[in-house]
């Protein structure tokens, strides 16, 4: 079904920790509904969490999109997190496994883009960070 228009959500705002149970909650259902097995929603999910925790903790909060897309014979969900933060002065390391600014292990970022089949960051000191993943069925 190329050329489907996806189906999506409104954007949900991140703002508060009951804001990323909510996106967690909403993931786990798209999950499902496009047929995800459970250990797929759990990756999903997971890297939601991390990288909506990072919005909230890192990014003063923010947005998150989730978009049901097809490509082909494949569907998918698309995960688009986005705050006005301070940025990422240096995505290399802040990708790099035990990388931390605060008290965590380090594993946010790097793990959540091991749990997706895509994973693109763009950020810019003083600007914000945008972070899109995705899991494909």
């Amino acid at each position: 079904m190329a050329g489907k228009t996806p189906s999506m959500a409104e954007p949900m705002p991140i703002r508060s920790s009951d804001d990323v149970v909510k996106v967690r909650q909403e993931v786990r259902k798209y999950a499902a509904e496009i047929g995800l097995s459970l250990v797929d929603q759990t990756k999903l999910v997971t890297a939601a969490s991390e990288i909506a925790r990072n919005t909230l903790v890192h990014g003063g909060g923010g947005q998150a999109l989730i978009e049901i897309v097809e490509n082909g014979s494949r569907r998918g969900l698309r995960l688009t997190f986005e705050d006005r933060g301070p940025g990422i002065a240096d995505l290399e390391q802040a990708l790099r496994d035990g990388f931390t600014t605060g008290t965590g292990l380090g594993l946010g970022l790097g793990g959540a883009r091991r749990l997706s089949n895509e994973f693109k960051i763009e950020s810019k000191p003083g600007t914000g960070t945008r972070v899109v993943l995705a899991r494909w069925r």
